[in-house]
């Protein structure tokens, strides 16, 4: 019976959720002090009933279909818009829970699997002559069931954090001030409760923290000298430490023993309206996708609120995330963070994060702690938009490979700079994607609906790419021993039933070393098809011929291609490949995968991309650190710095749905990625042969 109450009280809950349009409660206090009363606009059951089946058919509308919707059920299409994006994060956190539980079952489950495994594999004798199998045959498979077993755990311990929603044992009051030790212990007063006092009492909090936030990070964006202060080389304002505890320290107070500060600033003009950017930054799951070179993954925990009047105003959420460089040989680093949005009195979108974790307690899994970041968003006349950028983490002191220190330590990779190349690159792409017109650098005529679909499956190739070839919990590495040259780390897995990828035994393999020339030489040679032969064996030698090419950027190489790859075999046939390359002032990419030709001229003739299976290789080239070139963009200085160069391949070792990977398969990858690796060092730099 207490099921069945649960039950029905459950669903009369999500009943009144999908009747509600927006919760219009004003984060701000009336002129009497006293909160503005809620107001709730309630669709009818009619309108309910006819969002909810075109969802299921639909969930993602576009411009017109909101706009037709918005015709046949007399509603605004900015009610619609909400709606539907209520509904997809309602549907997601229902995901998630349910997720949570069965990872929770499981997880005795996978124990015991493991244990049995790790048995079979003592006990396991050769097929050949009966004896006992070598060490070297299942050390790979023990360390990767060893992986497998962490990254579970760490998995449910992870999604039960988040759903807990941020309860748990409280700081000691030494760790923050008086202000926030005030505010954490309302917060856990308030938690001891039940029911909707418990929820308004932590909302309340959660509405202060970020309100506070929000004040800082205006006033680190807007103030100059004396707390921020120009680098050595002026091409870049670094905070002072001392001027910024002396000015904001009461509300979030010291920084944790044992981590750094890493602090910037940055400001852009983008080809972009400022409501767009905004709602980029405000749905989590674009966010992630549009900044997939920077975020791994990226959940929506809490939705505290959607938002008043229609608009993303006094918007709230809590989001887990995790960020990266593009190397397996960097660790990540995880956040739990508040995002709230709002807009300004004169038009102007303000967006700021900050973390949770020192408001209530330490959580273990998070590596990185948020001070107020984010971005000032300001229209402009010509519907560009002006973006002041702001990150500001506290971070354990150590962890990188000595090769990226550099790097990350000048902020060209989680700071300030990095956020808006990337965002500046985004908008660019969306501008040529719109392009009715043959733009200079594009090789055939395509439609623009063609151009668009081809656009977005490039962009799932380097989305994928750039998840898969990090330290991510999600991404089950293991270093290959040998007698290597650089660090190779190599992951398998089983696809069976993914039609985003090809099945099969998939094996991955990637490593990352430095070479002594500048980013734009390297991103030059290895984007030059005639080279190609000089460095990729799995080519076997075949000859690349361009079929399609268009620009996807202003900067020069910013490009998606078409290849038609011919074999020296003549009985092996041809080969369709799509390749996208990309570059800004602070990264470099060049990613592709052989697709299948049907699937390929379905995508240019505007078909749909989002089910093409695809396996992508590539490279990622970083600079080595803040030199001159790279500080005031790639082009700049060509001849100066050094790179910091990712190699990222994957194969199919097997198609058959029960096949295991042989010892044999990783030590002929360990082979193929070294072989390589060497023939690029050789090209670049013959010195180092």
């Amino acid at each position: 019976m207490e099921g069945e109450n649960n039950s029905n009280m459950a669903r009369r809950d999500q009943e009144n959720d999908d009747s509600k349009l927006y919760d219009s409660d004003n984060l701000n206090s009336g002129e009497d002090g006293q909160p503005k009363r809620k107001r709730y606009h309630r669709h009818t059951p009619n309108q309910i009933q006819h969002m909810e089946e075109f969802f299921k058919e639909c969930p993602h509308p576009d411009e017109r279909q909101r706009r037709e919707l918005s015709h046949d059920l007399g509603m605004d299409p900015m009610q619609i818009k909400f709606w539907f994006q209520n509904k997809r994060t309602q549907m997601k956190t229902q995901h998630e829970h349910r997720e949570n539980t069965l990872l929770r079952m499981e997880n005795d489950k996978l124990r015991a699997e493991s244990m049995k495994f790790k048995k079979m594999l003592n006990d396991a004798s050769c097929t050949t002559c009966g004896g006992p199998t070598s060490i070297q045959d299942t050390s790979f498979h023990e360390e990767q069931l060893k992986i497998e077993n962490a990254r579970l755990r760490g998995e449910i311990d992870r999604i039960s954090s988040m759903t807990a929603k941020y309860v748990g044992k409280p700081n000691s009051t030494n760790t923050f001030s008086s202000s926030t030790s005030s505010l954490a212990g309302n917060y856990n007063a308030n938690m001891m409760n039940n029911g909707q006092q418990n929820e308004q009492g932590s909302k309340h909090v959660v509405v202060e923290l970020v309100t506070a936030a929000m004040e800082e990070l205006m006033s680190l964006a807007q103030l100059g000298e004396p707390l921020w202060v120009p680098s050595m080389d002026r091409n870049m304002a670094m905070l002072n430490e001392e001027e910024y505890l002396r000015s904001f320290s009461r509300v979030f107070g010291p920084k944790p023993i044992g981590f750094k500060s890493e602090a910037s600033r940055e400001t852009v003009v983008v080809a972009m309206s400022a409501q767009n950017v905004i709602e980029i930054l405000v749905d989590v799951e674009q966010w992630s996708n549009v900044f997939s070179g920077v975020v791994s993954r990226a959940n929506n925990v809490q939705v505290i609120s959607s938002g008043v009047g229609g608009t993303y105003n006094e918007s709230i959420q809590v989001i887990n995330a995790e960020f990266h460089v593009p190397s397996p040989l960097v660790p990540t680093r995880e956040s739990y963070f508040v995002r709230y949005c709002k807009q300004c009195m004169d038009g102007t979108w303000a967006v700021v994060d900050v973390s949770l974790d020192q408001l209530v307690h330490s959580n273990p899994l998070v590596s990185c702690r948020k001070r107020p970041s984010g971005c000032i968003v300001q229209q402009m006349s010509n519907g560009h938009s002006k973006i002041i950028w702001v990150e500001h983490m506290e971070v354990e002191d150590g962890g990188a490979q000595s090769i990226y220190k550099p790097l990350i330590t000048a902020g060209l990779a989680f700071g300030a700079k990095r956020w808006v190349a990337i965002l500046g690159g985004h908008c660019e792409r969306a501008a040529t994607a719109c392009a009715t017109n043959f733009l200079p650098g594009d090789l055939g005529y395509i439609e623009q609906e063609g151009r668009k679909s081809t656009l977005k499956l490039a962009e799932r190739l380097v989305t994928s790419f750039c998840r898969g070839v990090n330290a991510s919990i999600a991404n089950t590495w293991s270093t290959l021993t040998g007698d290597y040259s650089e660090i190779i780390k190599v992951m398998s897995r089983k696809n069976v039933d993914d039609p985003t990828m090809p099945l099969g035994i998939q094996l991955s393999m990637a490593t990352s070393f430095w070479l002594p020339v500048p980013p734009q030489t390297a991103f030059e040679y290895l984007l030059d098809h005639h080279n190609r032969n000089e460095w990729d064996m799995l080519s076997n030698g075949g000859e690349f011929q361009e079929v399609m090419q268009f620009v996807s950027g202003n900067e020069v190489g910013n490009r998606v291609t078409v290849y038609q790859v011919k074999s020296m075999n003549p009985s092996q046939g041809e080969v369709t490949m799509l390749q996208e390359s990309r570059t800004d002032p602070t990264a470099s990419y060049i990613v592709y995968a052989p697709i299948d030709m049907v699937s390929m001229n379905s995508v240019l003739g505007s078909g749909d991309p989002s089910l093409v299976p695809i396996l992508p290789s590539g490279f990622a080239i970083l600079p080595d650190g803040p030199t001159a070139g790279h500080a005031r963009g790639i082009g700049a200085q060509p001849n100066s710095g050094g790179s910091l160069l990712t190699i990222a391949l994957q194969v199919i070792v097997n198609t058959a749905p029960n096949a295991e990977l042989s010892i044999v398969s990783i030590s002929a990858a360990g082979k193929l990625i070294s072989s390589t690796v060497d023939k690029i060092k050789h090209a670049l730099f013959p010195k180092s042969s």
